[in-house]
């Protein structure tokens, strides 16, 4: 069956629906049938032999100019539509942030994205926002995740936050990554804007597990193979491949050698090369903490 993957929101999720007998291409705006209503997204792929999906929802038509211009329309009222949200959120006194508020293509309904600690009442406050709107109204709670995804911003790379540019899926981190890459495991310099672990520490995982699989990790005993003697690795470099290592002789002498670790003799191993201190041990619980709660709230953006 062929489909064309549509996405809505930059670096949104990518849903797939069937053109029909529609001549789609790559960077077209077009007008879906949606769970809501009608919505205009961007084509993203066109795939001719797409697995055949019961509930693949169809492209209505290509984006005229009128559609273009009432998209326009709508992004224009949204921060007029903020703005009184937010002081309805003021005078009701509610603990919670807003974050972005959205129309719906055909303006029958305005989404509202807030964050907040716990879960709020909030019917009182749609009720206010129906009698100004005179639409229907959604109010959706996201993680802090999210709120960065939809904000945007930069990283301490100097970048454009990944999740806001190109990252449609949040991949899953773990404090071991950290680890793996031989990171300081203090929470500042490990997480993001968002106060979470930093999406990028996936980018690299698979390459420090292979280099680290193929250098001994310190306080090992290892053995040169250009002679017999035995000595104990003070630290290592991952990158460069190199070992230094303390060899102890007979009459009480040490000498610290650097060696490549193809000219040593030991025992790989494949994870959990750094040890960590009491501190840290405490810092990593805290962040899976609030890891852990992330994937327990289930994102709402798409």
């Amino acid at each position: 069956m062929k489909a064309a993957g549509v996405r809505f929101r930059r670096a949104g999720k990518v849903y797939p629906f069937n053109p029909g007998d529609l001549e789609v291409k790559r960077n077209q705006k077009v007008i879906v049938d949606t769970s809501w209503g009608p919505e205009m997204g961007t084509v993203i792929y066109v795939e001719e032999d797409h697995p055949e999906e019961k509930e693949m929802r169809k492209i209505i038509r290509m984006a005229t100019a009128q559609d273009l211009e009432m998209a326009g329309r709508n992004r224009e009222k949204e921060p007029a539509a903020f703005r009184i949200c937010k002081e309805k959120i003021e005078k009701r006194g509610l603990a919670m942030n807003l974050v972005a508020v959205e129309y719906t293509f055909d303006g029958s309904k305005i989404l509202f994205y807030f964050t907040a600690d716990n879960r709020i009442d909030f019917r009182e406050l749609v009720k206010d926002l129906a009698s100004v709107f005179h639409t229907r109204i959604e109010l959706r709670q996201i993680g802090v995740r999210d709120e960065t995804k939809l904000i945007g911003g930069l990283g301490i790379c100097g970048r454009e936050l990944c999740c806001h540019s190109y990252l449609s899926e949040f991949a899953p981190v773990s404090i071991r990554m950290a680890k793996e890459q031989n990171l300081s495991l203090n929470p500042t310099k490990i997480s993001g804007t968002c106060g979470r672990l930093m999406c990028c520490l996936k980018n690299e995982e698979e390459t420090y597990e292979y280099l680290n699989s193929r250098i001994p990790a310190e306080g090992d005993t290892v053995t040169a193979k250009n002679g017999n003697i035995k000595g104990v690795v003070q630290s290592t470099d991952v990158l460069r491949q190199t070992v230094k290592v303390l060899f102890t002789a007979e009459d009480g002498s040490a000498e610290l050698k650097e060696f490549k670790a193809d000219d040593l003799r030991f025992t790989p191993r494949h994870h959990g090369r750094r040890r960590m201190t009491d501190k840290e041990k405490q810092e990593a619980r805290e962040l899976e903490a609030l890891e852990n709660e992330d994937r327990r709230s289930r994102s709402r953006l798409d």
